[in-house]
Order: structure tokens, then C-alpha cells, then sequence
């Protein structure tokens, strides 16, 4: 016999899920983005080591998500290793994936500032179209040419200021901000097999956690250099619990009421949120030149993420 629907909890109405997941998808977004801003303060007004923050912040949100994996699914965290090719790709993605994308990511606003930072690690998509065209042995379609073309410009002004004899920013800065798009692709391209094979928590935690061990013996967490006062704490707690856990929670709950691509698209507020932090909270001067080359950025990979 057929049972009853539960008339005290209807179906949310279709615009209203959508509202949530779009809800979702930017608050993930602006908490990323809010923390880049965070992490400039920790790295350049309290002279943190970019290998300390990175290692122990590794450390606590990976601890962070396997703990809530754990809670929202009750099941063995270690079946990831039970196999020898899923093992060797965790941690080929903690390495190359996770410690990759998150060093070079603070290295680069150490040198700079976070909406540079953030901006420069857009060009991901770029490096995916590319790599892919190289694997294919194929030229990628006019329209995603075009919108290489256009992430090119924007990291020439973004970069050069318009100025074809000198650079608007350190060349420590344009290495480690290049470097974290490739570590940014490597990290989006990757996992898809583990992801889809386990969950998305699960192999993400591991990867924060077994990235942060190997990195131990670079990050000495036990031997911290810098201010550590209130205002310090503060913000690397924000890191940890707001920037990572649930950031990364909003992220993938917006996927229960979106579709992947929509999701993408709503990211690129990252950027945006770190340009308008960066300007009201740290006062980072951004020329018109830095506008117009982050406008062309994100609207490649907008473009790009639609096809």
C-alpha cells in the first residue's frame, strides 16, 4: 500500500532550489576569496612563512573534512589506500595537486597580493585547453582560441600595465602566480576518476592531510617565526574553518541544486570578491590597467567554462 505524501514538507519550488544553490556556490566563492585577502595580512604584516601556513593549514582542514566525511558517512576513511592505483594517485594528488596548487597559490600573494594571486591562478582553464590540444594532437575550436587570446591579454595588462618594457609586478610573483595555474589544472584534471570512484570529501581531506605530512619536514610547524597576536589567530582560523571547511562545503553543496558548470561559472566570484577585499580591507591600489586585464581573465574562463 502506498504511503502517504507528508504534507508539512512539501517540494521546494524550482527557483527557490535554485536560489539556494546559487546562494551556496557564491558564499563558497567570497570565503575563498576572503581567504587570499587573509592569508596576505598573516604572510606580509604578521611575516609569516608561506611553507609554515601552508603546511599546518594542510594539516588542520584535511584532519577537518576526513572528520566530517567520516560523521556523514560512517565508512572506513582508509579504503583509498586498499588499492595500489588509487593509493599512488592520492598521493600524486595530495604532491602535485594540493601542496602544488596551495603553495604556489600564498607564494605568489606573498610577492604580490591576493587578487593578483587569485586572478593569475583563473588562468587554469587556459592551461586545460592547452594541455588538452596537446594530448589530442587537435587545435582547439575558434571560440576557445579566442578566449585563450583574451586570458593572454588580460595576464599582459594585468602584469605589464600596458608596458612592454617592464613588469607592473615582481617576477617572483608572475613565476609562482603562473605556476599555481598549471598546479590549479593539474589539481582540477586529476582526481576526476578518485572523485568519481569515492566522494569528493573524502579524497580531498586526504589529499590536504597527506600533502601536509609530506611537507613536514619543509613546514617545521614546530619552529614558527613571525607576530603571532589576536588579530593573527583570528584570521588563520578564518583559513581553516572559513576558507577551507566550509568553503569547500558550500562548494560541493551547491552541485545537489546546480549544475557543475553553473557552479564553475559562479566561482569566478572568487576573484572578484578578492579585488573588492583587497581594495576595502587592505587598501591595495588597483589601476585600471589591473581591472580591465582581471575583466578579461574571468571572462575567458566564464566563457570557457560554458562551452
Amino acid at each position: 500500500m502506498p504511503t502517504a505524501k507528508n504534507p508539512a514538507s512539501p517540494t521546494p519550488p524550482a527557483r527557490t532550489v535554485r536560489r539556494r544553490g546559487i546562494a551556496l556556490a557564491l558564499t563558497g566563492a567570497v570565503l575563498w576569496g576572503g581567504s587570499g585577502v587573509a592569508g596576505q595580512y598573516i604572510l606580509q604584516d604578521c611575516a609569516f612563512s608561506t611553507e609554515w601556513l601552508v603546511g599546518v593549514r594542510l594539516i588542520l582542514s584535511g584532519a577537518l573534512l576526513l572528520l566530517i566525511d567520516f560523521a556523514a558517512y560512517r565508512q572506513n576513511l582508509l579504503t583509498v589506500f586498499r588499492e595500489r592505483r588509487d593509493c599512488l594517485e592520492t598521493i600524486a594528488f595530495a604532491v602535485f595537486g594540493m601542496l602544488g596548487v596551495q603553495y604556489t597559490y600564498f607564494a605568489t600573494i606573498k610577492f604580490s597580493n591576493a587578487a593578483t594571486g587569485t586572478i593569475l591562478q583563473y588562468l587554469m582553464p587556459v592551461v586545460i585547453v592547452a594541455w588538452t590540444a596537446l594530448r589530442t594532437r587537435r587545435l582547439p575550436p575558434f571560440g576557445e582560441l579566442l578566449c585563450v587570446a583574451l586570458a593572454v591579454l588580460g595576464t599582459f595588462l594585468l602584469v605589464t600595465h600596458g608596458s612592454l618594457t617592464q613588469l607592473a609586478i615582481s617576477p617572483p610573483a608572475l613565476f609562482w602566480g603562473l605556476l599555481s595555474a598549471f598546479a590549479a589544472a593539474f589539481y582540477t584534471v586529476q582526481p576526476k576518476r578518485l572523485i568519481c570512484k569515492y566522494r569528493p570529501t573524502l579524497i580531498i581531506g586526504w589529499g590536504m592531510l597527506v600533502g601536509g605530512l609530506l611537507f613536514l619536514p619543509v613546514s617545521r610547524p614546530w619552529d614558527f617565526t613571525g607576530l603571532f597576536n589576536a588579530t593573527a589567530a583570528l584570521l588563520f582560523s578564518y583559513i581553516i574553518v572559513f576558507g577551507t571547511v566550509i568553503a569547500f562545503a558550500c562548494y560541493l553543496g551547491s552541485l545537489q541544486y546546480l549544475q557543475p558548470a553553473e557552479t564553475s561559472i559562479l566561482g569566478s566570484a572568487e576573484p572578484l570578491a578578492a579585488i573588492l577585499l583587497s581594495v576595502t580591507l587592505l587598501h591595495i591600489a588597483f589601476t585600471p590597467f589591473d581591472l580591465l586585464g582581471a575583466l578579461s581573465i574571468l571572462a575567458a574562463v566564464i566563457l570557457l567554462t560554458r562551452k
